[in-house]
């Protein structure tokens, strides 16, 4: 019997549903985390500490220098740091850890990425735990995707693929929404080749092509025309923005924004900073849609905080690519405050990655803040990480060091800065009086008949629109 084509219009739709509804909570998954210990690279110097700190936690001592043939619990701490960061990934999507398969083998198998042997392996437990998908730890290449899924009973899904349902989860603004799909459509794009079964085609061979192969070509078009569409809307909300951020520029207000890598505390440290009451959580990616709130610094200067997205190790360079819409904030900041996990073991590495991504985003070179995040979770401060001159230690959560936080926001920012002027007002412009108040600090107000003196500190902006009333020096 010919087998039924399966239309792009029935993959799309139900891609549509797996976007909105993502994994489903009764979905059991095995997850498969590869290291090939044939790449490893050495360590930084950060890195090593910490393996070397965990070392003597544990009792262990390192061999080797910078080798990562040294024992279990200092070698393989960031293999294991990477393994429960994937085993969250996994939970943050709504899938039940079923079982966790290991394996280390110098080089990955071009055919399966994991070996004959261990594809048996993974078959049995899939078998025994009753799992319906199994998550590779890795990128899968179109080839070694379509070979897991014929000897695989289950699906088969890789890194990249899981971490855009956990986005697609979490994309509640249409323009979170197309950049999901831009990013799904882009990925499909190479693995439609992968879908040989749901299609007919006659046989191999000189003289033997089949519709099949014309079902493909006609799929391919239609995600090529798709992604063209969604990428001339994605360019619309882009032309809104720039029109938004024009009206924002005519009256000075800049614009600080937070960057960090995921569950690093950025939505909690929003919250206090703004009460926005934004989601807080501690599944990963749990802001994907941009914030921005006013907030008003200790020298009375109003800018506005964006909360942004976070970062992860090995992020696709798709998703930074689709997502360049809801990052815009970050490129059009004035300056970034670089939140950091102070608890994390592995916080150095984190912000390595972190500013991998602000390299890819041409940002590197903008005036950073790191903000040692969740010190409540450090004890004696004793493991505290050691920051860059000029950091701050806060804890979001418990509400710490936040004066400290906005002072140093305040000293940072040059764009409009702060100066001192003395104003000699008559008493009939409480108007230019009330003003200076609200938006500067004033260090000293005397009256004399009907004329008011008055010193203030605040933006150069504010303080020279009133230039006309500054008391001329004797």
């Amino acid at each position: 019997m010919k087998p039924t084509r399966r239309s792009l219009v029935e993959a799309q739709e139900a891609a549509a549903r797996q976007a909105r509804g993502g994994l489903s909570q009764a979905e059991r998954a095995v997850l498969v985390a590869v290291e090939f210990t044939g790449e490893r690279r050495k360590l930084t110097v950060a890195a090593r500490l910490a393996k070397t700190a965990a070392a003597v936690s544990a009792g262990t001592a390192l061999e080797g220098g910078d080798s990562v043939s040294a024992p279990k619990g200092a070698a393989d701490l960031d293999f294991d740091a990477s393994l429960a960061e994937f085993e969250e990934l996994a939970r943050s999507a709504g899938a039940e850890v079923a079982a966790t398969l290991i394996q280390r083998r110098p080089r990955p198998d071009p055919a399966t990425l994991v070996g004959h042997g261990k594809l048996e392996e993974i078959d049995g437990v899939i078998a025994s735990t009753g799992a319906d998908l199994v998550l590779f730890d890795h990128d899968l290449s179109p080839s070694q995707l379509r070979n897991l899924e014929a000897k695989l009973p289950c699906r088969v899904i890789d890194r990249t693929q899981l971490i855009l349902d956990i986005f697609a989860r979490h994309a509640r603004t249409r323009e979170g929404q197309l950049q999901v799909e831009l990013a799904q459509l882009e990925y499909q794009l190479p693995r439609l080749a992968g879908r040989g079964k749901a299609m007919s085609q006659l046989g191999g061979g000189i003289g033997t092509r089949g519709p099949g192969e014309t079902q493909l070509e006609t799929d391919r078009r239609k995600i090529n025309l798709r992604i063209d569409h969604v990428k001339e809307q994605l360019e619309s909300v882009r032309r809104i923005r720039r029109q938004q951020r024009q009206r924002r520029e005519a009256v000075p207000v800049q614009v600080v924004a937070l960057v960090g890598y995921t569950n690093a505390g950025k939505s909690t440290l929003f919250n206090a900073l703004t009460e926005a009451g934004v989601l807080e959580s501690s599944r990963m990616f749990a802001t994907l849609d941009p914030k921005l709130r006013q907030l008003t610094l200790p020298s009375r200067r109003k800018i506005l905080l964006s909360d942004t997205v976070g970062f992860i190790r090995n992020l696709p360079h798709t998703l930074v690519t689709s997502f360049r819409a809801t990052l815009e904030e970050v490129e059009r900041a004035e300056l970034l405050l670089h939140i950091r996990d102070a608890s994390s073991p592995m916080v150095e590495e984190q912000k390595t990655q972190v500013e991998k991504v602000l390299a890819e985003l041409d940002v590197s070179k903008k005036p950073v803040i790191e903000v040692l995040n969740k010190i409540d979770l450090v004890g004696d401060h004793e493991g505290m990480p050691m920051g860059a001159p000029g950091s701050v230690a806060v804890s979001g959560l418990k509400k710490l060091g936040l004066d400290h936080l906005m002072a140093a926001i305040d000293a940072a920012l040059v764009v409009d800065p702060l100066v001192e002027m003395q104003f000699r007002l008559p008493q009939s412009e409480g108007a230019v009086l009330a003003a200076l108040e609200a938006g500067a600090v004033v260090e000293g107000k005397r009256f004399e008949g009907n004329l008011a003196f008055v010193t203030a500190r605040g933006p150069a902006s504010l303080l020279n629109r009133f230039r006309r009333f500054r008391e001329k020096v004797r």
